[in-house]
């Protein structure tokens, strides 16, 4: 068996894969750069976009793959159904940028767009994979650092287990269409080299959840990373957490980033837009 590639020819492959998804942007808006806080990323702003509703989109890629350009087809679906914007910071990567460094990014970016005086209220996070676990971490960095919650986080297959506990990790090996947990633990090596696994905030599934905001989970049936969603609402529920899970069937590991080529994508979007806006109150 050939050796998984390395990461930087992994960077490379998906940002050709990434600009195939260009066409399938919601029409209007605009897609503009947009540094943060020091942290480039890129800006998706609808037409009549509401400016005091934020989304804050973390993407995946095991923390060391992965950018905001791959997502912007999703971003501006989610942008028109709600009229919020979403910015998508493009944090920094492993190895070359190993734990803390993506969280530290997230919490300032965060505090960035309050300070910009957008309340908390008006803010939610958002992410996939190992940017769904993200999210999370960056909710608990805030909570701890005695800064206010955002109005909810939306986690398309949150990766927050690192310590690759779950049964479907195995499990669901032969019917996995994205993932492999042989790439995976290359991942959790190169973000936290001989770091603890089970840190919270490399690790939100053994976290104390208490005071993080309502929380949507989506996840596919056939993926290896089901469980860690299926774990995580058992575990935000119990800390009292408002927390909404949705299995899906017949899709694969973030089927929510090929809209209109996909049915089931653009069912997904149109729940997780339904989601904010009863947190934004709209």
């Amino acid at each position: 068996m050939s050796s998984p590639a390395p990461h930087q020819k992994q960077r490379a492959g998906l940002l050709r894969a990434g600009a195939l998804l260009r066409p399938l942007h919601a029409r209007g808006g605009r897609i503009q750069p947009q540094t943060t806080a020091g942290v480039p990323g890129l800006l998706v702003t609808p037409t009549g976009a509401d400016r005091q509703r934020v989304l804050i989109y973390f993407h995946g890629g095991g923390y060391a793959v992965g950018a905001p350009s791959l997502y912007t087809s999703m971003a501006s679906r989610l942008a028109a159904l709600t009229g919020a914007r979403v910015l998508l910071p493009d944090y920094r990567l492993a190895p070359e940028h190993p734990f803390p460094a993506a969280i530290d990014d997230a919490l300032a970016v965060y505090r960035a767009v309050l300070a910009s005086g957008v309340p908390a209220a008006h803010i939610a996070f958002g992410g996939d994979s190992a940017g769904g676990g993200l999210s999370l971490a960056c909710a608990l960095a805030a909570r701890d650092a005695g800064m206010p919650q955002p109005a909810a986080i939306l986690t398309y297959s949150p990766w927050t287990d690192l310590t690759v506990s779950g049964d479907s990790f195995l499990g669901n090996a032969a019917t996995e269409l994205v993932l492999s947990p042989r790439e995976a633990e290359r991942f959790v090596r190169s973000y936290l080299g001989d770091g603890d696994r089970r840190n919270p905030l490399a690790s939100p599934l053994f976290a104390d959840l208490r005071g993080l905001p309502p929380l949507l989970i989506q996840a596919a049936a056939s993926e290896i990373l089901v469980d860690d969603s299926r774990r995580l609402a058992d575990n935000a529920r119990q800390a009292g957490v408002d927390t909404e899970l949705q299995i899906w069937n017949g899709v694969w590991h973030v089927w929510q980033a090929m809209p209109v080529l996909v049915p089931e994508a653009d069912a997904a979007l149109a729940s997780a837009a339904a989601f904010l806006r009863r947190a934004w109150h709209l």
